[in-house]
């Protein structure tokens, strides 16, 4: 989740404006970079409890004594809800405490995996001296919604209210979720439209590949990726697998009609959040905005309701993919592994669209609601999601040997999925591994997770 945003930018007086913010992302293969994001549950180890905010051992501390590694704060109302680096990389803080490093745009997979293992190992020291750990899930294994603390970041509060008027389980998303997901360039409005196409109709096969949320409480909840499910039932206004993308002459425009029917939460003026929830960016547009009449929108504020829509893949000047659970380290670098390898290389993104240009919108639909339930044992087209995932992983995989990107040792990006095939051929999901666990040796306990699986 983003930082405060900043009240600057060119006042928008024409549609044409945001349709041309969106284009400006468009750039050569060159200059195509890699920003993942991953976020993670933070706990004391003595009794396994969420960080709070305040407290010798609670969130505030954690980030305090991060700014040993160079990491700068940023401040809201006198507290630090983020850290920044030179480098554009960031850490903030979900609306439940989980722990999100956004990393800065690299060129290759190498340094995305350095930067997710220099980020988890400073944690760690940091936990050391606090008594506290981190983990990556899905969803919250043990507490309860209303034992979760929550951050003092002001459009939180706004959520925070307006969430259960759309679905019932928004508050859940906010407070008891964990994701991994890849940030990814394009090079015209024609490759946006292929990449957006070919992500969203294969997000279901990143999240039945690392499912990994399958408890509720402390019980085994009936789910492999719980926290897949919970975006089903937050807020049919901005969730979605959006049909419209894959219709006849989609592009930037028709996406900006889109998001300004998407409802706003905020505007975000002089350091505070005015809350315009459930109003419209047309309005605001027209200078008749509720929360701010006569007023109309700078740029910045197009910038952070962009940041308020919640699609399986989401667009901004860069494709979002967000259809993945938390997970463990090497996890965490294969997620844009595979994503880099279907869109990064001409071959292998023109054989993805292969593999789902004929997929129908009923079919799609059917992925999306039943992926989360059943991850890589989904009935689909005479066979399973595994079978479609392990296709998806060769064509992944002969993307990533194509970039050519070594290390110093000689080595391709490719073994970056190595975790991924294993996941596939076995045919069994980090859900079905906690859950072989937890009705073995856990003896029927979740506890166990936040020491086994700890960063």
């Amino acid at each position: 989740m983003s930082a405060p945003p900043k009240t600057r930018g060119e006042p928008i007086t024409d549609r044409r404006q945001l349709v041309a913010y969106l284009e400006s992302g468009s750039k050569p293969a060159s200059d195509w970079r890699i920003g993942t994001e991953h976020e993670k549950f933070a706990y004391r180890l003595s009794d396994l409890r969420p960080l709070p905010y305040e407290g010798p051992d609670g969130i505030r501390e954690v980030l305090t004594r991060l700014q040993r590694y160079g990491w700068q704060p940023v401040e809201e109302n006198g507290n630090i809800i983020a850290l920044t680096q030179d480098d554009g990389a960031n850490i903030t803080l979900e609306p439940g405490g989980q722990f999100e490093l956004s990393g800065a745009a690299v060129e290759t997979l190498h340094q995305t995996c350095a930067e997710v293992h220099s980020h988890l190992t400073q944690v760690k020291e940091i936990g050391a001296e606090l008594g506290t750990g981190m983990v990556g899930l899905g969803f919250q294994p043990k507490w309860r919604r209303d034992e979760i603390p929550w951050m003092p970041k002001g459009r939180y509060r706004i959520m925070r209210d307006y969430m259960p008027k759309r679905g019932s389980l928004g508050l859940d998303m906010m407070t008891r979720t964990c994701t991994v997901q890849v940030n990814l360039d394009f090079a015209s409005e024609a490759d946006m439209v292929k990449k957006f196409r070919v992500s969203l109709a294969l997000q279901p096969i990143a999240t039945a590949l690392f499912a990994n949320s399958p408890f509720t409480e402390g019980k085994p909840n009936g789910f492999q990726s719980f926290r897949s499910h919970i975006w089903t039932d937050t807020d049919p206004d901005r969730t979605g697998d959006l049909p419209f993308v894959f219709e006849d002459g989609f592009g930037f425009e028709r996406h900006v009609d889109y998001l300004l029917d998407v409802p706003m939460y905020f505007v975000y003026r002089d350091g505070a959040y005015i809350d315009a929830s459930g109003q419209s960016f047309r309005d605001f547009m027209a200078g008749k905005l509720p929360a701010l009449p006569g007023e109309t929108p700078l740029i910045t504020d197009f910038a952070d309701h962009l940041t308020t829509s919640f699609p399986e893949v989401r667009l901004k000047k860069y494709l979002e993919m967000r259809g993945a659970d938390g997970g463990p380290w090497r996890r965490l670098c294969a997620l844009p592994a595979l994503w880099v390898g279907l869109l990064y290389d001409g071959t292998a993104l023109d054989a993805a669209w292969d593999l789902v240009k004929d997929w129908t919108t009923e079919e799609r639909a059917h992925l999306r609601a039943e992926v989360p339930r059943h991850a890589l044992r989904t009935p689909f087209r005479g066979g399973t999601v595994r079978d479609v995932a392990l296709e998806v992983l060769k064509i992944a995989h002969a993307g990533l040997v194509a970039r050519r990107r070594n290390d110093n040792w000689g080595d391709d990006e490719a073994h970056f999925l190595d975790t991924l095939f294993a996941i596939a051929e076995s045919g069994q999901t980090p859900a079905d591994e906690l859950l072989a666990k937890y009705h073995g040796a856990w003896g029927g306990s979740v506890d166990p997770v936040f020491k086994e699986y700890a960063y």
